[in-house]
């Protein structure tokens, strides 16, 4: 993801300008002065250093100079977490964090509070940023908008919303292909490279008339028949968000809060990044306490229902989240913009350590921030986290082993 480019000291001084001077300085929030004080002049986040990093995440949305974005307010009623007993783990939490640069856990099971920590001096005040945990999101925003007939059916292809898509690669791939990413188009994600499609495409300069994104992808050439093949795609998830504005004609910030954000109780205000053209980035940028990334894995996890009627069409949620796609990942798979294990868990994923774990089995939810130090998706990292995963798991396991049957 990219910002708009602005040299510090520029920026410092109009922000402390537009704030009554020194002052103003000492009025903004910790987060704000943190971000100003370590803002780099290069756009991409993904080459910004760990410091850098830290003070971003958690501030993305404070500075209009740098993001525009749109507010999602919070619940009119929040939901409650109710406190659990402490759930006991069978490893060192304090060391799993600091290597992980966590901040923050946030474990619910059997809708309870089983466990809350944070650290790099983040709180459950904050709002951190989700990367590509968003693309859930936006699948889910798809099933409510099927649920709602504005989208006809999955099977519909993205010429028929996006009409500038015709005669592209696209024209003949479906939104099930998309949502799966399996268009068979090419598309490079490779986060280390300033060159890949996923670090270059906000640089793109569109055509008149032309939404950004779509201008970008329309160019993009087929390398395999679509429905054929899986690649990752994280502008293929932007493309279905502009599909699906287009679908319900008003932005996805408005549609998460009237199908999600205010009726599941979402006790604080979160943010949706923009795109040059306005439109939410939705394959990324979605600013949210980790309490609310939480209780949104809850709300999957209980079906997606509002007052007892699923938001998705029935059946809808369970392919959402098994495997639609291989990955070449030995028990692992693709759905809607979820990634499926063969036990029946599934999780939504971003890049320096944002994630949501859900596994219906155990009635286990793990939300988690972070910022890699070794880059966006650091292989060991990475297993690192799902070995936590299965040490959460295994502690839900002991317990329930060690409780007498009723």
């Amino acid at each position: 993801m990219k910002l708009k480019k602005i040299a510090l000291g520029a920026l410092a001084a109009l922000v402390v300008a537009s704030t009554a001077g020194t002052a103003g300085w000492f009025s903004l929030d910790k987060e704000t002065r943190a971000l100003l004080k370590t803002a780099p002049t290069n756009r991409d986040l993904l080459f910004w250093s760990v410091p850098q990093r830290d003070a971003a995440f958690r501030a993305l949305d404070r500075i209009s100079l740098l993001a525009k974005w749109h507010v999602i307010p919070a619940s009119s009623a929040p939901k409650p977490l109710p406190q659990g007993e402490p759930l006991k783990l069978p490893i060192d939490l304090d060391a799993y964090m600091a290597s992980q640069r966590s901040a923050a856990i946030v474990i619910l099971q059997g809708g309870k509070l089983r466990l809350e920590r944070y650290g790099l001096g983040f709180d459950k005040d904050g709002r951190w940023t989700s990367f590509s945990v968003a693309k859930s999101f936006t699948s889910t925003l798809v099933g409510a908008a099927l649920r709602d007939g504005l989208i006809k059916s999955m099977d519909d292809k993205v010429s028929d919303y996006l009409p500038d898509m015709k005669g592209s690669a696209y024209d003949d791939v479906s939104l099930r292909q998309l949502l799966t990413m399996t268009s068979g188009v090419r598309w490079n994600e490779d986060y280390a490279d300033p060159h890949s499609d996923v670090a270059q495409f906000n640089n793109h300069k569109p055509e008149a008339g032309v939404d950004a994104l779509v201008s970008y992808m329309r160019k993009l050439p087929r390398e395999a028949p679509a429905g054929t093949r899986w690649h990752y795609s994280t502008g293929e998830t932007n493309l279905v968000g502009v599909l699906l504005e287009h679908a319900i004609k008003k932005p996805l910030a408005d549609y998460l809060y009237g199908k999600v954000w205010n009726p599941v109780g979402m006790e604080q205000q979160a943010t949706w990044l923009l795109s040059k053209t306005g439109n939410e980035i939705s394959g990324c940028c979605l600013q949210a306490a980790t309490r609310d990334f939480a209780r949104f894995g809850q709300f999957i996890l209980e079906g997606a229902k509002v007052n007892g009627q699923s938001i998705v069409p029935d059946g809808w949620l369970a392919q959402a989240t098994s495997r639609q796609a291989a990955t070449g990942q030995p028990g692992r798979g693709y759905g809607y913009q979820w990634w499926t294990y063969d036990t029946g868990a599934f999780a939504a994923r971003g890049i320096f350590g944002q994630g949501i774990f859900i596994d219906p089995k155990r009635k286990l939810v793990i939300a988690s921030n972070a910022d890699w130090a070794a880059g966006a998706s650091d292989r060991a990292t990475s297993d690192a986290r799902e070995a936590f995963y299965r040490a959460v798991q295994k502690a839900v396991d002991d317990e329930a082993a060690a409780t007498p049957a009723r």
